[in-house]
């Protein structure tokens, strides 16, 4: 049998035998590598992102929404989120009647095109009440927040998130109380700021405008329908129940007698997360195959140039036998080169993968997060790449007959 020194020094000349061919075949797995690497980290930075935006949000929240009834033969609940079916009585109703709710806050939001002096800005205007502060964990850095007599009162004043602060006023304009932005042809008395949060996609609080909900009703919407329904519970524990109960009484005052038909959708913290972590799952074990692809096309690779090295050093092996060699140690040579290939392969496509995610998040603002099982399967998938690929050449070398092998020209 061969001894482990031996075998080691003979892969070592076998792969520098041909520096460019052997270069090649570890660049397509490289390749692959890298690029499962890098889409994982990005996936994993992603998916990490919205969870920590869903939970700025606030905590032990939930959200009832409108939506559409669904017709005979629909199977999804059309317009969800876009129809007029929630009411300030609902709102209140919630609030008086459902045990363990710490908070109830009304909202009524779009985007309009805001204008303070030469500078303007397409963003988000969300009619509220005094209470979202403290449910949806904001800070006020200036001035103050809309308060009851200001909502009852349906006063043009506004609130600016730190963002819109800058589109309307400039970057290096640090106190703007007391003036004025203009929505919908409209002026708006400025009395306060909010302090950065940061976020994107679910949601951005650094890019909005608050105004009182009356006034966002009254002025700018022209009804007097809700967008959302932030219900806060007392305890994380009660919100299933929570939950039932909303969805019972809302069912009640709609006059609807099933959930199937319902008008209106209660989701919690929880509810968008799973969803969002299951979409996130989804894209990123798709991308993740896609890249895969070209880890299959630099196994073939390897089997390719391991089938040219065994007919390129037939003699060669033929020798070897005729010296005493055994099947087994031949096969187990040219097995070892096909998995050397990739294992380095592997460990450089890992180091360049962590290398593409840290450049990709620079330009996504998402952080990548690179995970030790991510690693440990591209170290597993490499080496069985090569076990698999490199199996059918190290056979085939190890069945040359000895005196054919030496005749071989």
């Amino acid at each position: 049998m061969m001894k482990t020194v031996d075998l080691i020094e003979e892969i070592y000349w076998g792969l520098s035998a041909n520096k460019v061919r052997s270069f090649l075949t570890i660049l397509g797995i490289v390749i692959g590598i890298a690029s499962v690497i890098a889409l994982q980290a990005i996936g994993a930075g992603a998916k990490g992102t919205i969870e920590a935006s869903i939970q700025s949000v606030g905590s032990n929240l939930l959200f009832v929404t409108p939506g559409a009834q669904r017709g005979v033969g629909v199977s999804i609940n059309a317009g969800r989120g876009s129809s007029q079916t929630l009411t300030n009585e609902d709102a209140a109703a919630i609030a008086s009647s459902i045990n363990g709710v710490k908070a109830v806050v009304s909202e009524k939001s779009a985007r309009y095109q805001v204008k303070a002096g030469g500078l303007n800005t397409n963003t988000s205007i969300i009619g509220t009440t005094s209470a979202y502060p403290g449910v949806r964990n904001i800070q006020i850095d200036t001035g103050t927040f809309i308060s009851d007599q200001q909502q009852q009162s349906s006063q043009r004043v506004a609130v600016l998130g730190p963002t819109a602060m800058a589109d309307l006023f400039g970057s290096s304009t640090t106190n703007i109380i007391g003036k004025t932005v203009t929505i919908k042809n409209m002026p708006f008395i400025v009395i306060g700021t909010t302090v950065a949060k940061g976020g994107s996609g679910f949601s951005n609080s650094d890019d909005a405008i608050y105004v009182p909900l009356s006034t966002a009703q009254k002025f700018l919407a022209g009804d007097d329908f809700l967008g959302t329904i932030d219900v806060q519970a007392e305890d994380a524990s009660q919100m299933t129940n929570i939950k039932n109960d909303i969805t019972s009484l809302l069912l009640a005052r709609h006059k609807i007698t099933g959930t199937k038909t319902a008008d209106f959708s209660v989701m919690s913290q929880t509810d968008i997360l799973a969803t969002a972590s299951s979409i996130t799952d989804t894209l990123t074990s798709l991308l993740a195959a896609i890249a895969g692809i070209s880890l299959l096309v630099g196994g073939i690779g390897i089997m390719n140039m391991m089938l040219t090295t065994v007919t390129e050093r037939t003699k060669e092996i033929g020798l070897r036998q005729a010296i005493g060699a055994e099947k087994a140690d031949i096969s187990r040579q040219f097995l070892l080169e096909a998995v050397t290939l990739t294992f380095i392969g592997g460990a450089v496509g890992t180091f360049i993968g962590y290398l593409a995610s840290l450049i990709i998040s620079k330009f996504i603002n998402v952080a990548g997060t690179i995970t030790l099982s991510s690693v440990m399967l591209a170290i597993g998938v490499s080496a069985g790449i090569g076990i698999v690929f490199g199996y059918y050449p190290a056979r085939r070398a190890a069945k040359l007959n000895p005196i054919e092998a030496l005749r071989f020209e």
